[in-house]
């Protein structure tokens, strides 16, 4: 069963210009493997996370590091939750996390699906 689906899209320029201007957000978002990645795999880490948030109902109290996009030995994206992430994922019954990153022509985009038990 779908729990949640979420999607973001990120300007890859724009987010560039946001992260030199304001460097502490990259300190709140993302965690130190993240932020050794290009901008463009970071702005498509801001919008999983986003993504992310939306389909699990945009709930106010969750922390940017308890979600930490990591990719498998194949490059494929996935999500390692803990904490305030991890509760919320728990309370809402869900078992399976989906995720696409995309990033091309200055637009990073994800795509997030949330699967839970069966009714």
């Amino acid at each position: 069963m779908i729990v949640g689906v979420g999607i973001d899209v990120v300007d890859v320029r724009r987010f560039a210009v946001t992260l030199e201007r304001t460097p502490t957000l990259a300190l709140r978002v993302f965690t130190a493997a993240e932020r050794e990645r290009s901008v463009a795999s970071q702005a498509a880490r801001f919008a999983a996370k986003e993504a992310l948030a939306k389909a699990l109902g945009a709930p106010r109290d969750l922390r940017w590091h308890d979600a930490e996009v990591v990719s498998d030995e194949n490059g494929r994206p996935w999500f390692r939750l803990s904490g305030t992430v991890q509760a919320c994922c728990d309370a809402l019954g869900v078992s399976s996390v989906h995720l696409s990153l995309s990033h091309d022509a200055g637009v990073a985009s994800a795509l997030v699906v949330l699967e839970g038990g069966t009714t």
